[in-house]
């Protein structure tokens, strides 16, 4: 039978363990998103940042974590502050049907110049009030 100090060190590693499997999913989730807004293919990003295909593919799977210089290059390739893949200023939910409508909005919203956005936040507006 586990003490009061062993249970609580157990529930501390699982909580642990939880938070660094959902900031893998934040990881794994801001760089696809991030790739796809760019129009890059997983061959086109690993060419760009000298890794394998198959690297990045295992990196936004969740079986491979990259290294802080791997960051770095995504970073400076994507033009996006290294926070962003780990959800800093970004919400980010479980992989389901809500969630993926709402990535594919904000893929088309990043791809608009200044007046498309301004249009489409009027359009917005006028549809929920």
């Amino acid at each position: 039978m586990l003490q009061a100090g062993q249970l609580a060190a157990v529930h501390s590693a699982i909580r642990w363990r939880s938070e660094v499997q959902s900031l893998a999913t934040t990881f794994e989730t801001n760089l696809r998103h991030q790739r796809k807004a760019k129009h890059l293919t997983q061959d086109q990003l690993a060419a760009m940042v000298d890794l394998s295909s198959e690297m990045i593919s295992k990196i936004e799977r969740g079986i491979a974590a990259p290294s802080f210089t791997t960051v770095e290059k995504l970073s400076e390739v994507l033009n996006v502050p290294g926070a962003v893949f780990f959800g800093v200023g970004l919400v980010v939910t479980s992989d389901n049907a809500r969630t993926r409508q709402l990535a594919k909005i904000q893929t088309q919203l990043s791809r608009m110049n200044e007046d498309q956005l301004v249009r489409a936040s009027k359009l917005l507006a006028a549809l929920i009030d």
